[in-house]
């Protein structure tokens, strides 16, 4: 089997030269076409002088030139580096120094940022004026040589730095560089070089880059494409994003290892996604919970006679019964699947795609990809069937390790591989997980991950602020939100639309509290540590904190 991505790609460009590749809007390209804007964006980045290692920064929506500009970063042995739409222009210039990424393909703006000016205005903010001999997109990001906005119409004369292209102007770089170079690159991958560094924020307050193996990606794959029983018949909607595992490795690259069609979704929309189910007979669709109870109420919803779609994946919150049930029944899926991973390893479990409704909601099915399941206690001691424990995974595929940071590595994986996962759950005795508790303080909002951590190391530098301490509260809408409890310092008038005020400008915004609260006190364990388990609790009868 092939061990790099761009081998998978040739595989299936090679098997399946004439099908459908990708959908997206008025773009339809057939695999042999996309291996060929692959091969174009590969020259360019080429010319651009990037080398095997070199870091490609991917910050844009679920889109044809996403996919294009991923596939051919791979291909040359550079390595991709997904960051999320939502991020503020702090948090992505933080990104692109740590990695020292070398080109930035984004879009000009979506979801209410201008990217290259919010990172611009945070590199000001960060490192001053720029100096005479500061001649890069970014003001000084030396290391970045080219920012490439693929949405910018050519005409627009948006930004005349010549270090910024449109998408046409960098396509046209490709024509300084031989198609054999390219091919050449290609070959030269290795399954063991590095393919991409995936960042997931950590409970220290700052996030953390899982680095991955060409080897580890492809395999991660094929083993979720078995397990869905993907193939190159098959219409698969990605509306999870590309920055995430669940789009990038789940999704696209999904696809391109079986030859089905992808249709990338920017944002999702119940209606237009119904249509385009219906419309271009899509028979795979993974997502959140969430959009399946969306689409089981709209009240336009074809009947499943006039659609092909045969599974849906889902995970990353807790599925009830009821909703795998009307999945079956009023949707006419054949299988609903759902899993657990990380970014650290990916997909590490699935449920079997004939698993009936009460493994799917009670379980996060079995390990896949070669992967070993344990379960220790506190003192480290393995655990037997049916005791809960810290869950513990160890297979070919977990990353190498965190970028630049070997003692967050060595924390999180033992000298036998064996990685932690900071998850709380218990296997069976026929091998199945159940997690009986997320990362510990973690909450999601819309489907996204949010640590408190990272937010209450970014309130630390609020002048006002003697501490913070942040939790996950219901909501109807999003599931849950973000509240903040706030210690004042003496003589502060610090208000609530100052903290979140704060925040906006320098964390995604799904991340920034929807509530503050300001306290004297907050309850604590003999050894001063807040306990954050008392104020959800409190939160939940209504009670005061502290």
């Amino acid at each position: 089997m092939p061990a790099t991505v761009p081998a998978l790609l040739a595989r299936t460009v090679a098997r399946v030269p004439d099908l459908p590749a990708l959908v997206d809007g008025e773009v339809r390209l057939t695999w042999s076409e996309l291996g060929h804007r692959v091969d174009l964006v590969a020259r360019s980045l080429i010319a651009l002088g990037v080398e095997r290692g070199d870091r490609v920064m991917l910050l844009g929506p679920n889109d044809h030139r996403w996919i294009e500009a991923s596939l051919g970063a791979l291909s040359v042995g550079a390595v991709v580096v997904p960051v999320n739409t939502r991020y503020s222009g702090f948090e992505v210039l933080d990104l692109v120094e740590r990695t020292r990424a070398k080109v930035l393909l984004t879009v000009a703006s979506f979801v209410g940022h201008a990217y290259l000016s919010d990172i611009r205005a945070a590199a000001l903010a960060e490192h001053g004026a720029p100096g005479k001999e500061d001649r890069g997109p970014v003001p000084g990001v030396p290391g970045l040589v080219a920012v490439v906005e693929w949405d910018a119409h050519p005409e627009s004369g948006r930004d005349a730095h010549e270090q910024v292209l449109d998408w046409e102007r960098f396509l046209a770089l490709a024509d300084g560089v031989p198609a054999s170079t390219a091919a050449r690159r290609s070959t030269e991958v290795s399954g063991d070089d590095p393919a991409d560094i995936v960042f997931t924020s950590g409970t220290t307050g700052r996030s953390k880059g899982a680095v991955s193996l060409q080897s580890h990606t492809v395999g991660c794959a094929l083993a979720w494409a078995e397990n869905v029983r993907v193939t190159d018949a098959d219409n698969y909607l990605i509306v999870s994003p590309f920055a995430h595992t669940f789009g990038y490795k789940a999704g696209l690259l999904v696809c391109v290892a079986t030859g089905a069609t992808m249709l990338p979704m920017a944002t999702f929309d119940t209606a237009r996604a119904l249509r385009v189910v219906r419309d271009q007979r899509v028979t795979v669709l993974p997502g959140p919970p969430t959009i399946f109870q969306m689409i089981l109420d709209h009240p336009d919803r074809p009947a499943p006679a006039e659609w092909a779609w045969r599974v849906a994946v889902t995970g990353a919150a807790t599925v009830p019964m009821r909703l795998v049930e009307r999945m079956h029944e009023e949707l006419g899926l054949e299988a609903v699947v759902t899993g657990y991973g990380l970014s650290e390893a990916v997909t590490v479990t699935m449920t079997a795609y004939d698993d009936p409704p009460a493994r799917v909601v009670s379980t996060a099915g079995r390990p896949i990809a070669e992967f070993e399941l344990r379960i220790r206690d506190e003192q480290g001691r393995v655990l037997a069937a049916g005791q809960s424990g810290e869950v513990e995974v160890r297979g070919p595929h977990v990353m190498v390790g965190y970028l630049d940071d070997p003692e967050a590595t060595a924390a999180a994986i033992d000298d036998e591989g064996w990685l932690r996962t900071g998850d709380i759950g218990l296997v069976s005795a026929d091998g199945y997980l159940t997690i009986t508790d997320r990362i510990k303080d973690m909450f999601t909002v819309g489907g996204f991950n949010v640590y408190p951590a990272e937010l209450e190391h970014v309130l630390s530098r609020l002048p006002g602020v003697a501490e913070s301490c942040v939790i996950g509260v219901p909501d109807e809408r999003l599931g849950s939100v973000g509240k903040v409890f706030v210690i004042r310092t003496a003589d502060s008038g610090l208000t609530a639309e100052e903290v979140t005020r704060f925040l906006s400008g320098r964390v995604a915004n799904f991340k920034v509290p929807r509530r503050v609260e300001f306290v004297d006190d907050l309850p604590r364990n003999h050894g001063g540590k807040v306990l954050k388990r008392l104020l959800i609790e409190a939160e939940s009868s209504g009670s005061v904190p502290g």
